[in-house]
């Protein structure tokens, strides 16, 4: 879960690795162009990912075919995970600028069944009621997730994988 929750952290992570395992490797220039990022973006993405350990610079770059990034061990495992969620997201027809930084996370903590909101927020620390109620209304709104009432005074509110979410939850319980 921790490493869901960071690759989760930035919208480019998880497809610069898809992208990266692809390869074998990535070259800045080509990660931009396949993926229409700014260079800034694909910079400080790449960094992130440099940090996290799932790629490092390639010490022997030179030659304009070689990359400038190269997978370690832990990033080629994730790579492949990547990808796969990666391309269970563009089946449920959903584009990255969608999800936000908890919308997998919490995907993947609903996958058991039902939760409420203070067992989700203790589950998905350190993530701030605030954005947990964000990402609840956007993935209800995508159709992601559902919300019931429990009849009992005061309601309390339910949320479970909507049939949409379920291939999401899928690819993402695979996660080595």
């Amino acid at each position: 879960m921790e490493d869901l929750v960071r690759l989760s952290a930035a919208r480019w992570l998880m497809p610069l690795l898809a992208l990266a395992g692809e390869r074998g490797g990535l070259r800045f220039a080509e990660a931009v162009r396949r993926l229409g990022l700014s260079r800034g973006i694909a910079r400080s993405s790449l960094d992130a990912l440099v940090e996290g350990g799932w790629l490092v610079r390639n010490p022997g770059h030179g030659h304009p075919l070689r990359p400038e990034y190269l997978l370690t061990g832990r990033g080629l495992e994730r790579s492949r995970w990547c990808a796969r969620v990666m391309l269970v997201r563009d089946q449920v027809g959903l584009a990255p600028e969608t999800l936000t930084r908890w919308t997998l996370p919490l995907i993947s903590e609903l996958t058991p069944g039902e939760a409420r909101f203070s067992g989700l927020k203790a589950a998905l620390e350190p993530v701030s009621p605030r954005a947990l109620s964000l990402t609840l209304k956007s993935a209800i709104g995508l159709g992601l997730i559902d919300r019931r009432l429990e009849e009992s005074f005061p309601p309390k509110p339910l949320y479970a994988l909507a049939a949409r979410g379920q291939p999401l939850a899928e690819a993402l319980a695979n996660c080595p």
